[in-house]
């Protein structure tokens, strides 16, 4: 396998934060300019938030639920609305915000350079910047380790005694509440607290360290002479975790003293690679381009140029992040995963569980990083806490229950006062479904029963909350679809909304996830037929007068047909209720649901484009997931390859990388699909280390879009199905495979065994 297809790296130093290069250990993170006379390191700390945990319910929510719910059903859209603004939605409106940590300022002596190079390499997780300057080759290598839990810089220099620099922390506009002091001649320590009555108390230390030359405090700098080589560690920690930050820090910063820099980078990349080597993926590119910068091949496709080994690269940097910026330990990935440079950024920079923070998940499991799902379940056993108090005071409900938002608290109240997305009680029921997908591909029997609790609670929630309209279905009321609006026959635009279809899509996977979770564990027969009966009695999948996928119960216009959210098509991904093959006529009217958004302007934000890929890959339409992938790349991407909403959030990235995978392999329907979407132009190719639903690790090899040979991996035993588009006879090594129609097979599999299968034409 190529390694520059697992390299990022350009010829200048970074303009600007959308082209510095991200590093992070799930709870440290920093991104990386390259700047030769003043470099910078801007640093994030997963739990530097602005406040404490507040209950936010609005008291006259549960009083005035009938009257929202009697006004809805009356078609008095804008009464509704008005009446949920001051009774729904929380007090105050918003939910806390991720602030930056901070800076790491310093400044070279170096003022004219040339041979300038910068790269991150993904192969182990080294941001690495070289430069000539006066005939010395200078090097800087950054990385955060999980192991030692610091950030380690290192600056070397072909000539002795040739590094001096002057390096301080700062935090911009709040350095007035915050403050940097020495605390020994070669360590500083930054410290504050975020703000807010209750805010989060942090610190920040920095240690340099010298061979040959002078270091030395001045005022709120470190200052370093003559050195020959320099190795700086850098450690962060709050009161969210610790009682004492600071001491924390010096702990932290004594522990990786002791070893030697080679050791610190060893164990950095031994740990780094026992996750990112699980996965191989090299899809073959005839026009070859990786002697081109990074920033100049994403231009070249920006005017038409095809690159596949950019999208191979694109693909392990979206693994990459996922490991830097949601660790065991760590808080969950945010909206820009844990890198964020502004102390008021964009929605906040938390959690938005309408799809976006699913999102960042996607890839977790079919990218064999299912260590990296879980500081998301720990996030859900923070809601359940305060999910009991929203749906006891608002809805007067047992279970829990979450809206649109949560933050680092878990807080489940309405986020802001805009109907089209605050009142929608649909955010914890989905991100449960996530215990489900774990458990599906790891047969964690131990995790389920723990989840199975957890997602039944969820449940429960709408076993209480459903009402029966006048039709007999169990409708969910008030809610919303997702962000988006209809218009009436009489020209209203409505945004709350009575059993919108994204509602009983999720309770349909909910209800099925705990049904299947119960019989497995062989308990809970009451409660598992109250489901059956619930699922039985809510709204089916419905198709439009357009031919598409009705986003609500009614028939209604859109009022922006090119929204970015398709909330609609969620049964098709990333649930399973629409298949070609099971529903072809639904998967028909997905399409034409697909169609139709593109055409008014949908996708035009870099999230909801990797969404479209998966749905594409997900109807088994190769070419349709391909040019959006292009286009993913040509218009909502960053020099840096960061996803560009705009402005950048992490979850188009995260759904791309699963999308990738979706094209290769698929196992939602209780069998492995193998190259279900592939393209024309990825006609040979070779990946290790997907997973599938079952327990079950592949590598798959293909050559002229045919099926070369596929391992197959077995974590439990079961009955494997495998189903091939092309005309092809399986064999395996050991065993017999039986045909059960054409192009599916099925054997058996033994836990700790691994099957080769090989293909022949029929």
């Amino acid at each position: 396998m190529s390694t520059r297809s697992k390299l990022l790296w350009y010829k200048e130093p970074a303009k600007d934060w959308n082209e510095a290069l991200p590093i992070g250990n799930g709870r440290l993170g920093g991104m990386v300019f390259g700047q030769v006379t003043k470099e910078k390191i801007q640093l994030n700390e997963d739990t530097v938030w602005y406040g404490g945990p507040r209950d936010r319910i609005n008291p006259d929510a549960l009083p005035n639920l009938s009257k929202v719910r009697e006004l809805l059903s009356q078609g008095k859209l804008n009464q509704a609305e008005e009446l949920a603004k001051l009774c729904f939605s929380g007090i105050p409106n918003s939910q806390r915000h991720y602030e930056p940590l901070g800076e790491l300022l310093i400044d070279f002596n170096e003022e004219d350079y040339t041979h300038y190079y910068r790269e991150l390499d993904l192969n182990n997780g080294i941001v690495k910047t070289k430069y000539r300057s006066d005939g010395i080759d200078f090097q800087r290598e950054v990385f955060t380790s999980y192991p030692d839990q610091v950030m380690v810089m290192r600056f070397t220099a072909s000539d002795g005694n040739a590094i001096s620099f002057q390096a301080n922390l700062d935090r911009g506009n709040t350095r007035n509440l915050d403050t940097t002091q020495p605390l020994s001649s070669n360590s500083l320590v930054m410290k504050g607290e975020t703000g807010g009555s209750d805010g989060i108390a942090f610190s920040t230390v920095m240690r340099v360290i010298v061979d040959d030359g002078t270091v030395q405090t001045l005022g709120n700098r470190i200052c370093v002479e003559d050195a020959s080589t320099v190795t700086i560690l850098l450690s962060a920690a709050t009161t969210y975790r610790f009682q004492d930050p600071e001491k924390q820090c010096l702990e932290v910063i004594a522990s990786a003293e002791k070893k030697l820099y080679q050791n610190l980078k060893s164990s950095h990349i031994e740990d780094y690679q026992t996750l990112f080597h699980r996965v191989e993926l090299e899809i073959e590119d005839q026009n070859e381009q990786q002697s081109l910068p990074t920033n100049e091949r994403l231009e070249r496709m920006k005017q038409g140029e095809k690159d596949i080994g950019l999208i191979n690269t694109y693909f392990h940097f979206g693994r990459y992040l996922l490991i830097s910026s949601s660790r065991p330990n760590s808080l969950p990935a945010t909206l820009q995963g844990i890198w964020n440079d502004r102390m008021l950024p964009p929605w906040d920079s938390k959690y938005t569980i309408n799809i976006n923070a699913q999102m960042n998940y996607w890839p977790a499991e079919v990218c064999h990083l299912s260590e990296c799902h879980e500081p998301l379940f720990h996030l859900i056993e923070k809601m359940r806490e305060s999910g009991r108090l929203t749906a006891q005071k608002m809805y007067d409900c047992r279970g829990f229950t979450a809206h649109h938002n949560t933050d680092i608290w878990g807080d489940t109240a309405p986020q802001d006062i805009y109907p089209p997305a605050s009142y929608w009680p649909m955010g914890a029921a989905w991100l449960c479904l996530h215990l489900w997908e774990h458990y599906q591909y790891n047969s964690d029997r131990e995790f389920l029963a723990k989840a199975y609790e957890t997602m039944k609670e969820a449940a429960l929630f709408f076993v209480d909350f459903l009402v029966e309209n006048k039709d007999g279905y169990m409708i969910t009321t008030p809610s919303v679809s997702p962000e988006n609006s209809y218009k009436l026959s009489s020209g209203e635009i409505g945004k709350m909304c009575e059993a919108p279809s994204m509602d009983s899509q999720i309770l349909h996977a909910l209800f099925s996830n705990c049904i299947a979770a119960s019989e497995i564990l062989e308990g809970d027969e009451a409660f598992r037929d109250q489901l059956l009966h619930l699922r039985s009695k809510l709204p089916e999948i419905q198709i439009g007068k357009y031919g598409q996928i009705q986003e609500w119960l009614e028939d209604y216009e859109e009022a922006e047909p090119g929204h970015r959210h398709i909330s609609h098509l969620f049964a098709l991904h990333p649930s399973n209720q629409i298949s070609p093959m099971e529903t072809p006529e639904l998967a028909k009217a997905a399409e034409v649901t697909l169609k139709r958004r593109l055409e008014h302007g949908g996708g035009h934000t870099g999230w909801s484009r990797a969404w479209i890929i998966n749905m594409w890959a997900r109807l088994l339409k190769g070419e349709d997931a391909y040019e959006n992938i292009m286009e993913l790349l040509k218009s909502s991407t960053l020099p840096n390859l960061f996803d560009n909403h705009p402005p950048f959030q992490i979850d188009g990235n995260f759904g791309a990388t699963a999308a990738i995978a979706e094209m290769i392999v698929q196992s939602h329907q209780n069998e492995i699909h193998l190259l279900p979407a592939l393209p024309k132009d990825w006609a040979t190719g070779y990946v290790k280390g997907l997973k599938a639903r079952g327990g079950l690790e592949l590598e798959i090899k293909w050559q002229d879009y045919q099926l070369i040979d596929v391992h197959i991996k077995a974590t439990q035993s079961r009955v494997c199905r495998i189903r091939v588009d092309q005309p092809l006879e399986i064999r395996i090594d050991s065993g017999k495979v039986h045909q059960v129609e054409d192009g599916l097979f099925e054997f058996d599999v033994q836990k700790g065994h691994s099957y080769q299968l090989t293909f022949n034409s029929k």
